[in-house]
């Protein structure tokens, strides 16, 4: 079968030195085939965005040559055919959107391809159904959330026909809902004979597809299907880990050594769980081990919150109406919903970047309704990462970026010092990585930056804004052990999330919104275990409490509210000792 896009010992450098000794790729030889679906994983800074722009004639090989649909990427007057065939949807999706209104921006490929107007209609009305923005043809980009952003991009390319569609993590910033309406998308292009390229972190996405290439440090070191892959002992070594279903199932197998060794997704391992030899009835109830609702020390409340974004105007867009929100001294709180649902409105809000139109904030001791307390003020108390890192970069060099606040702000220790100890929190080499430009760091490097730019003004409170989206499965986990000792050492962190297996890890606290309101709230291992009622919200509930709501259907006695794996097979641990060994 002819290729539509072959690789041939592609090598590239950012400085277009063919002997520069650490190149972005090295040596890689890939074709991909019609109806294809691929993925492309590896840890950030792996390459996997170079060889993504390689892949429509973005960037050209130092070294080596790429070929679409047997035009060389080499020859410039072949862009405009290749750019018609293979479509890219970024990482960041404001780097390709153009109009002021998303039914233009739509518009803006197949009206540059000269189409008749009927034929443009009808392309931009199937692309904005096919992403559900249908509600939202009139907004202007800026006004959407990211992950609106996110499928606003994807439909400007559906709209051009391609043959090719290469997805740079570009879910990234989708909730749970938008993630399967994009891979349920993917899977029909294939059906239609597309090929679809998808570069990702999210290993479940990883297994739903036919087949995986690794790169690590450039090179490609897996090429196979996500089966063979999540069964390799050097997973970890190339920055990756299995899937939460697979790396459960694996722990799983501890304690009940049958269970299959080929599991890939959750429904596999809740239909392979086995009974007990002798059942009981579960305990019902298990602590956190927190404080009391009444016996709680508030260190922010809000209270019926309302913003509306260009009011007076008639693109005025009602974000938060009467948001409630209650953080505890000493707890980390997860604000969870659907793209737009209100979460990132509210975050801005905690540190006085948006003020209340109506309602109150308190943060501590600053009432921010009141507009004698100065954002400045609100800052040094409240620090906020903000979902797109570059949002928030002011210098040109990682560390005089991360120095950036406390030099603002005021330090009572040695500048350098405090760098270097932010670097370190996010697990940034201070010597590798103070003099890189922020602009030649990957997407997860940038997340890593921007986190270590508030911690280095050593808030009281960190807000942060889906802080380990873009991140590979490494750099998330040592985020959310670096967030975890954070919250024990006395910090108060609220967080917005599309990951619940995140959210289970780190969160006391939950609260759900919905079109700018409260829909749930409590604590998060209450609010998970309302399965039917986090579904309706768009989200899904964590793996490990899906286990253990089979688990005790079967007669495991398992107690209810469990959400994490640790606290999984400590249960089972014990309930193996008393029911005897599965049958």
């Amino acid at each position: 079968m002819t290729a539509l896009i072959a690789l041939d010992k592609v090598t590239f450098s950012y400085d277009g030195n063919p002997k520069n000794p650490h190149p972005a790729l090295k040596d890689v030889s890939l074709q991909f085939h019609e109806g294809e679906f691929a993925v492309i994983l590896g840890a950030n800074g792996s390459g996997k965005t170079t060889l993504a722009r390689h892949l429509n004639g973005l960037l050209i090989p130092t070294q080596g040559r790429v070929t679409v649909t047997g035009l060389d990427t080499r020859d410039r007057s072949c862009h405009g055919i290749i750019r018609q065939r293979v479509g890219m949807v970024f990482q960041h999706p404001e780097d390709q959107i153009v109009a002021t209104t998303v039914e233009e921006d739509v518009a803006f490929g197949p009206e540059n391809l000269g189409l008749p107007p009927s034929e443009i209609r009808q392309r931009v009305d199937a692309a904005i159904e096919a992403v559900g923005l249908e509600a939202h043809r009139h907004r202007p980009p800026h006004m959407l959330s990211a992950g609106q952003m996110q499928r606003l991009a994807l439909a400007g390319v559906l709209a051009m026909r391609p043959r090719v569609v290469v997805f740079d993590e570009a879910t990234t910033m989708l909730d749970p809902a938008g993630r399967r309406m994009a891979l349920a998308l993917m899977s029909e292009l294939r059906a239609a004979g597309m090929a679809v390229l998808f570069v990702t972190h999210n290993m479940e996405e990883a297994a739903l597809a036919d087949r995986a290439v690794v790169l690590s440090n450039g090179s490609v070191v897996f090429d196979g299907t996500p089966r063979e892959l999540f069964r390799k002992q050097s997973l970890e070594d190339w920055g990756l880990e299995p899937p939460p279903a697979v790396e459960l199932g694996g722990q799983l197998r501890h304690v009940f050594p049958h269970l299959p060794e080929d599991l890939l997704t959750v429904e596999e391992l809740l239909g392979s769980l086995p009974s007990p030899q002798r059942p009981c009835e579960p305990p019902e109830y298990i602590s956190d081990g927190g404080a009391d609702q009444q016996e709680r020390e508030w260190v922010i409340e809000v209270q019926e919150l309302n913003h509306t974004y260009m009011l007076g105007t008639p693109l005025a867009h009602l974000a938060l109406q009467n948001a409630s929100l209650q953080v505890a001294a000493g707890r980390a709180h997860a604000l969870v919903g659907v793209t737009g649902s209100g979460k990132s409105t509210l975050l801005q809000h905690l540190n006085g970047i948006l003020r209340p139109q109506a309602g109150k904030v308190r943060v501590g001791p600053y009432q921010l309704d009141d507009p004698a307390v100065s954002t400045r003020q609100v800052i040094r108390l409240a620090g906020l990462v903000m979902q797109n890192p570059e949002s928030q970069f002011f210098e040109q060099f990682v560390g005089d970026e991360i120095a950036y606040g406390p030099r603002q702000l005021g330090c009572d220790e040695p500048l350098v010092s405090r760098v270097r100890w932010a670097m370190e929190q996010v697990g940034l080499d201070f010597l590798a990585f103070k003099d890189r430009f922020t602009d030649t760091l990957s997407g997860g490097e940038k997340r890593k930056v921007a986190l270590a730019s508030i911690l280095a003004i050593k808030p009281r409170i960190l807000l942060l804004d889906e802080p380990t989206a873009g991140l590979d499965p490494r750099s998330r986990k040592e985020i959310l052990l670096t967030l975890r000792r954070m919250v024990n050492e006395g910090m108060e962190i609220v967080l917005s999330s599309h990951q619940m297996e995140d959210v289970a890890i780190l969160a006391h606290d939950l609260t759900a919104f919905r079109k700018g309101r409260n829909a749930l709230q409590g604590m998060a291992a209450d609010v998970f275990w309302q399965f039917e009622a986090v579904r309706e919200l768009g989200l899904e509930p964590p793996v490990a409490a899906l286990v253990a709501a089979r688990l005790r259907t079967l007669g495991w006695g398992v107690p209810s509210r469990v959400i994490t794996a640790e606290l999984l097979l400590d249960h089972l641990e014990r309930c193996v000792e008393v029911q005897g060994e599965p049958v």
